[in-house]
């Protein structure tokens, strides 16, 4: 009798158990074991801090939100690129309960205004001003709009200062009475999806979520106390106060604030300064770097093991990570906010073949599966279908939005990606593309991601995004948008078409090319396809 095929299920194992902190309670346990070593480092102003010292700003500013009357469970915003104040108030709301709301820095007034009133926000602490964006005049200009918005704080000013000095009349016991009170399962951080259509939806999050999903993230690429982190990669998102910051604290490491928000050689300048052994990014980042003219002299001996994410890691670029920049140990995650983030997550010990062509495999205590995305049935091994997730990182649910989260987490509790996978006879996912941004040319799927890996091979192109356009005859058809290497001249579809003859089925090769300086990105450094097909429509029509 023939064996079925193997289900495209596949479930985490570890001899090592989740957390049962709070982020505050862990906070402590680590200042505890590891009080004298240095655990946050802004280079930008040169401030350092000890666990012992972060512990006490910590909980001086958590009292002065209790001296301010926020209430366990309040939410209260943070809108600022990455400093040590965004770090401190992520573990000072956490330490007395109050949720933390974290507001992209790219926000307007009109989407300030949404997450505001949408999560019901008491507070906002917000900077001042960061490159273009003054936020404290889109903060007056957004106020009379928001209705639940009682006190604005700006970093960097009086308020600030008042917000800290307010702490004195609140007493440590009271702080831990505060703390007693609180649950693993409480509801601790709000992150506004960016969304391709529509308003942003609140994922909300646990401390169970998130302190456990950072814990997980550094035990798989082997944290101890002895790591210093570059963390570039903004704090508003998980990638940054997970992945970066929750990973160091749950270990006793250093986080790392190379710049507010990412410069390629700042980044490279802090990781030489401070001798940093781990550095973050999405491949963009990482290109931006390995593509300084004068990369070739920072000395990056310091670096074993970082994380890249965000979205697919072109193999060349991986290659040149590992062997130019000493990250030997560079781990490849996939997740989405709704995950706390990661999901899953590629082993020191892979190959460069699973770090490029796959997204890892189940993080520890986390169930993966592959399934028909119209019947829901597990697909066999090597099939292409929806890749869900479950486990203790699946958000609570989207904040007040009952039917979103029922469309988005089933009846057992399975989270819903939307995007399209496949996963291997060893457990191993490769992400193919989005339900959304699969192209069906003329009948025939066509899977972006494929055609991508291709067109890096390309002398001439530095970075490619494909995606698909209406097309009268066959519904949709190809176009690449693409970022040309430096010397490159320019680059035509009849010269793409040619590369690909004859190596490319032809309904997979692309009939329109738009040569780019960059791709519309979201702050975290994904490639935002619906901005581009939108964009693409008026590019052909001219």
């Amino acid at each position: 009798m023939t064996q079925p095929p193997a289900p495209s299920y596949s479930s985490g194992t570890s001899d090592t158990p989740l957390l049962g902190d709070t982020i505050g309670g862990n906070l402590e346990r680590t200042v505890a074991t590891h009080g004298d070593r240095e655990a946050l480092v802004d280079v930008p102003s040169g401030r350092r801090w000890t666990y012992r010292e972060l512990l006490t700003d910590v909980d001086t500013v958590a009292k002065g939100l209790m001296a301010k009357g926020v209430a366990a469970g309040d939410r209260i915003g943070i809108w600022a690129p990455n400093c040590p104040e965004w770090t401190i108030l992520q573990y000072a709301t956490a330490r007395m309960g109050a949720i933390l709301v974290n507001v992209n820095p790219a926000y307007r007034t009109h989407e300030l205004t949404y997450v505001v009133n949408q999560s019901g926000m008491r507070m906002l602490v917000s900077a001042l001003s960061h490159k273009t964006s003054d936020y404290r005049a889109m903060v007056e200009e957004a106020r009379p709009d928001c209705g639940s918005l009682s006190e604005v704080v700006h970093i960097g000013d009086t308020s600030w200062e008042a917000l800290v000095a307010a702490g004195s009349s609140v007493t440590d016991e009271e702080l831990a009475e505060r703390g007693a009170g609180l649950t693993p399962d409480d509801p601790i951080n709000i992150q506004y999806t960016s969304g391709t259509t529509g308003f942003p939806k609140g994922a909300t999050l646990s401390h169970h979520n998130i302190l456990n999903n950072g814990y997980f993230v550094g035990e798989l690429i082997r944290y101890t106390e002895e790591d210093r982190i570059c963390i570039p990669v903004p704090f508003y998102h998980c990638f940054g106060m997970v992945m970066g910051n929750l990973a160091a604290t749950s270990h006793g490491a250093c986080m790392v604030i190379p710049a507010p928000s990412f410069e390629p050689a700042a980044t490279l300048q802090a990781v030489v300064d401070e001798r940093c052994t781990s550095l973050y990014g999405v491949p963009t980042m990482f290109i931006g770097e390995l593509g300084l003219p004068d990369f070739a002299d920072y000395d990056l001996s310091s670096l074993r093991t970082g994380i890249m994410a965000g979205s697919t890691c072109p193999v060349e670029v991986m290659k040149r990570v590992v062997a130019e920049m000493n990250m030997v140990e560079v781990a490849i995650s996939y997740g989405m906010t709704e995950t706390s983030p990661v999901s899953t997550m590629t082993r020191t010990d892979d190959d460069l073949a699973r770090r490029t062509e796959t997204v890892g495999r189940s993080m520890p205590h986390i169930e993966s599966k592959v399934v028909d995305p119209v019947s829901g049935v597990p697909l066999p091994r090597g099939e292409t279908g929806e890749l869900c997730t479950r486990g203790y990182s699946v958000m609570l649910g989207y904040w007040e939005e009952p039917d979103k989260t029922a469309e988005a987490i089933d009846a057992a509790r399975w989270m819903h990606t939307g995007d399209l996978a496949t996963m291997d006879e060893d457990g191993y996912v490769s992400i193919v593309g989005r339900i959304k941004d699969l192209v069906i040319r003329g009948g025939e799927n066509v899977y972006p991601r494929e055609v991508e890996e291709f067109l890096y091979t390309h002398p001439a192109i530095a970075d490619v995004q494909v995606i698909g356009v209406p097309d009268e005859k066959y519904g949709e058809e190809l176009m690449a948008w693409v970022v040309l290497r430096e010397g490159a001249t320019g680059l035509t579809a009849e010269e793409v078409r040619e590369f690909a003859t004859g190596k490319l089925a032809h309904y997979k090769i692309p009939k329109y090319v738009h040569v780019t300086d960059a791709f519309p990105m979201t702050v975290t450094g994904k490639v935002r396809k619906v901005e581009m097909r939108e964009q693409a429509v008026t590019i052909l029509q001219s």
